[in-house]
């Protein structure tokens, strides 16, 4: 490109230097067991082509993207594999797919939106905006132990029927009557599909719309990223179909004989069937609903265009989605250790996952971002100036997967840290 020194990095929505051919073309880039990979990657970042190339080969990859941009340039943006089940529909960088938690942050993002309004406050009782949620010894429960999973509120005890999670009334009424399953901001336990709707309710009875419709104004829109709670019909043909593995159904029925812990547990992502996308991630219904935790839908370039802001102090190109001084505050720590529905080591700050030693996002200290369900991630990492996003189709390790923890270590390997 005119204008620009010998090697350097293209800026954001460029092609890269090394630029591999597109599938129209005669010689499709394949990995070593055939699958297409197409896009762009910077030469020095050969590593990462090579560990998205071995996740076809050696790890069971099925259809992903991968985007990665540092200190403003993208330096890979690449996607290889397949969007549908019967392997007839290539993935290509603009193909959306579910990306489950990596969305959670999104919610996050427009209530400390409202914080710098002085329309929320993270440590007032949300009961001042939603004054039924005051039921059962919850009145004083704050937006801050929302955020950082310290609510006591991954779940609903009493049965909801199939659907449910469709129905953002009855979901919201069911939350508002639920007794805490542990004293609020006592310990913290991950509200895997609850969460969005709790932060979601306040927001929307402070502002009167959806959290949606917010992310699409106020985050999506403004800074570019392909990235939305649900999708719309006409994207349809565009979506990766997401594989849940055929062995696994949600269960209708609450299974008999558990302990309090075991159906909290249990009720976290299967009260009701289908809570966390299992048997329903591919219809029409989930994909019109707004599911805030659990049904964003995006490409790694959305992903990587808001890391790019968090890296950048909540701001990117001019356009600024948080205040810096508030994503400071949620990335701080403030929930660690033990957690309750995980029965495992998780680390919060308010609506982003922190880097831990047991899950690590690159080697520094300050990144912070979200995983999702079956392997997708974002994050940032401002110490490097590093924005990351991963989608993918396949359903992998929840915990420590060695297809996001491969091209994560490439990065690194690639800026020589």
């Amino acid at each position: 490109m005119v204008g620009r020194r010998a090697g350097a990095v293209p800026r954001h929505g460029e092609r890269c230097v090394h630029r591999l051919r597109s599938r129209s073309e005669s010689d499709v880039t394949e990995d070593d067991g055939g699958t297409p990979i197409e896009g762009s990657c910077d030469p020095a970042f050969e590593a990462v082509r090579q560990a998205f190339a071995d996740n076809f080969a050696l790890r069971g990859e099925v259809g992903a993207a991968v985007c990665v941009v540092v200190h403003g340039r993208t330096v890979v943006d690449l996607a290889g594999g397949w969007a549908d089940h019967d392997r007839r529909r290539a993935w290509m960088p603009t193909t959306p797919v579910n990306v489950f938690s990596v969305g959670k942050p999104l919610s996050a993002l427009v209530a400390l939106r409202l914080v710098a309004e002085g329309r929320l406050d993270l440590d007032a009782p949300i009961a001042g905006w939603w004054p039924e949620f005051a039921a059962a010894g919850k009145e004083s429960v704050t937006l801050r132990q929302v955020l950082s999973h310290r609510a006591g509120l991954p779940a609903v005890r009493r049965r909801l029927p199939p659907g449910a999670m469709f129905e953002w009334d009855l979901m919201c009424s069911a939350l508002a009557a639920q007794e805490p399953w542990w004293g609020p901001g006592s310990a913290h336990g991950y509200h895997v599909n609850t969460y969005g709707f709790l932060v979601g309710e306040v927001i929307r009875r402070v502002t009167g719309r959806s959290v949606g419709a917010l992310v699409a104004d106020w985050i999506a829109g403004p800074i570019g990223a392909d990235l939305s709670i649900g999708i719309p019909a006409d994207r349809d043909g565009e979506v990766a179909e997401f594989l849940w593995p055929d062995t696994f159904v949600a269960p209708e029925e609450e299974p008999a004989g558990m302990s309090a812990d075991a159906l909290m547990v249990h009720n976290t992502y299967f009260n009701p069937s289908g809570f966390s996308g299992a048997g329903v991630v591919n219809t029409a219904g989930w994909r019109r609903a707004e599911i805030p935790s659990t049904n964003v839908h995006g490409t790694a370039r959305g992903v990587a265009r808001l890391y790019e802001a968090m890296a950048g102090g909540g701001a990117v190109d001019g356009v600024r989605i948080v205040e810096q001084e508030l994503l400071a505050a949620a990335t701080d720590e403030v929930s660690v250790g033990e957690d309750r529905v995980l029965a495992r080591p998780s680390r919060f700050g308010l609506g982003f996952q922190l880097t831990q030693p047991e899950r690590p996002l690159g080697p520094n200290p300050g990144a912070f971002g979200h995983f999702g369900a079956g392997g997708s991630l974002g994050f940032g990492d401002p110490e490097a100036g590093v924005a990351f996003g991963y989608v993918m189709n396949n359903v992998g390790p929840r915990w420590q997967n060695p297809l996001n923890g491969a091209l994560i270590d490439a990065v690194y390997e690639s800026l020589g840290t």
